[in-house]
């Protein structure tokens, strides 16, 4: 099957390029009213265990914890990278970021004595690409993405379908959550919080679309770093004696506690506005929780890493009158799924509803069926909290294979979530198996892999940890 290029696609939809750049007073929705409105909660660095429905003890999530209650929760829900860039380019095209070779975080580390060298990958989400704003927009729906948005410069959502863009721009993370903010977006009066703020323009747009058929995408900066949170709510927990930093503390607390409110003032404006049960919510993180700031237990490690706690992610589907409230599902999903699932929703078909990756999830929602797919694939050709590796899902077993050595790591997740016990010594058909899966499926989508580096320096101190002796001194 061929993949449309995005021009392509456009001249497909009858929409010329320069239509592209109108605002979107111009742009009128062709929407059938009874189409579904979607609003997409992408949380950054938020780990699973952050939720208090995913089992935190510490975090105060009331609004999370009630969308959940409304909708499905998903135990096994993956992001497609341990790290930010590739998880929401994934969510944008359907597609794994190896398939794209935008592999890492942009613009991501540099290790030049490191042994490997890694890939010459591609450090923006290419116009070429259709997103899933670009198959709303096409059948009729306004689009709006309100937040983060880190996928290159020259790429901002505006080009990719958005006909709003609030604070999206190439930032990975915001110079200061507090006002004057320095993003690509008016600044409020001095102090206002970033979380608030988003979540106020959010509102904005509910409001003047709640007659036509939306698509908002709302991917917070928090609860990444910088650590600022409102004096308030961090007060509130160092009341808690927990720590002001560092893992499980005070700020952060109070980061995660300003995105539930959001959440909470999102589902709310829905409702005032009488269309919630036309509206369809999801909810995710792009990676899994920093460590120096979370914990991840009992899943293993966090952000950068290949291990549960790097890529395993609060995953809800709230759809009314199909969902039933309060369902789980222990099936295993990945973020490369969301848009062959939007575009099913949507009622969009054929090529516009096509991606090489990603499978429709809508079988799980309505518990009539399953997906039907042998394998979760994972590549990440690059040094973050661990050496460049791969991973593999299959049933039961994950393997993780390390690329610097070869090393590999079996794990059976459902008699060892935390993947304390490495089964490939005792196993080694079954290692054998999933490697070789792993590297047909890496040949298939034309995986960039990183290669010897002749500048290595085995007795190279690591910049990160340049950075911390010097702050130790």
């Amino acid at each position: 099957m061929r993949m449309v290029s995005r021009r392509e696609f456009l001249k497909f939809a009858g929409v010329g390029v320069t239509a592209m750049a109108l605002p979107s007073t111009v742009l009128k929705a062709a929407g059938d009213k009874k189409k579904p409105n979607f609003v997409f909660i992408l949380i950054d660095d938020m780990g699973q265990r952050d939720v208090g429905c995913y089992g935190s003890k510490i975090h105060e999530t009331p609004n999370i914890d009630k969308l959940a209650s409304q909708g499905m929760l998903f135990t096994d829900g993956y992001a497609a990278c341990p790290v930010c860039s590739p998880t929401r380019a994934s969510i944008m095209t359907g597609k794994y970021p190896a398939r794209l070779h935008l592999t890492d975080w942009i613009a991501g580390h540099v290790k030049p004595k490191a042994k490997l060298k890694i890939p010459d990958w591609t450090k923006y989400l290419p116009l070429e690409e259709v997103t899933i704003a670009d198959a709303l927009k096409k059948a009729g729906y306004v689009t709006a993405s309100i937040g983060k948005w880190h996928l290159g410069e020259g790429c901002e959502p505006e080009k990719q379908g958005f006909d709003v863009n609030v604070g999206g721009d190439n930032h990975g993370q915001p110079p200061s959550y507090f006002s004057p903010y320095k993003l690509s977006f008016q600044d409020g009066p001095e102090g206002e919080y970033l979380t608030d703020r988003l979540g106020d323009e959010a509102l904005k747009f509910l409001e003047n679309n709640k007659d036509r058929s939306f698509f908002l995408y709302f991917p917070n900066y928090a609860v990444h770093t910088p650590l600022q949170a409102k004096k308030d709510l961090t007060e509130k927990y160092l009341g808690k004696n927990l720590p002001a930093k560092g893992q499980n503390g005070a700020t952060y607390a109070a980061m995660v506690q300003s995105v539930d409110e959001n959440v909470g003032k999102i589902m709310k404006k829905l409702d005032e506005l009488g269309i919630a049960d036309n509206t369809i919510v999801f909810f995710m993180s792009d990676n899994g929780g920093l460590e120096a700031v979370t914990s991840n237990a009992p899943l293993r490690a966090g952000k950068g890493t290949l291990y549960e706690g790097g890529v395993r992610e609060p995953w809800i589907v709230k759809w009314p009158g199909v969902v039933k409230p309060g369902s789980r599902c222990s099936v295993p999903v990945i973020s490369t799924d969301f848009f062959s699932t939007i575009t099913e929703m949507a009622g969009i078909s054929g090529e516009a509803a096509r991606t090489p990756d990603g499978l429709s999830i809508v079988p799980l929602l309505k518990e009539t069926g399953t997906v039907q797919r042998e394998a979760l694939y994972w590549h990440y050709p690059h040094y973050h909290k661990t050496n460049p590796g791969g991973a593999i899902r299959c049933g039961d077993f994950k393997l993780i294979e390390y690329y610097e050595d070869g090393v590999i790591e079996l794990f059976d997740l459902k008699n060892d979530l935390g993947e304390m016990t490495n089964l490939a010594g005792k196993m080694p058909g079954k290692a054998e198996e999933l490697r070789k899966k792993l590297d047909d499926w890496r040949k298939a989508v034309g995986a960039q892999m990183p290669t010897p580096n002749p500048d290595y320096d085995p007795k190279a101190v690591p910049p990160e940890k340049k950075k911390a002796q010097k702050k130790k001194k």
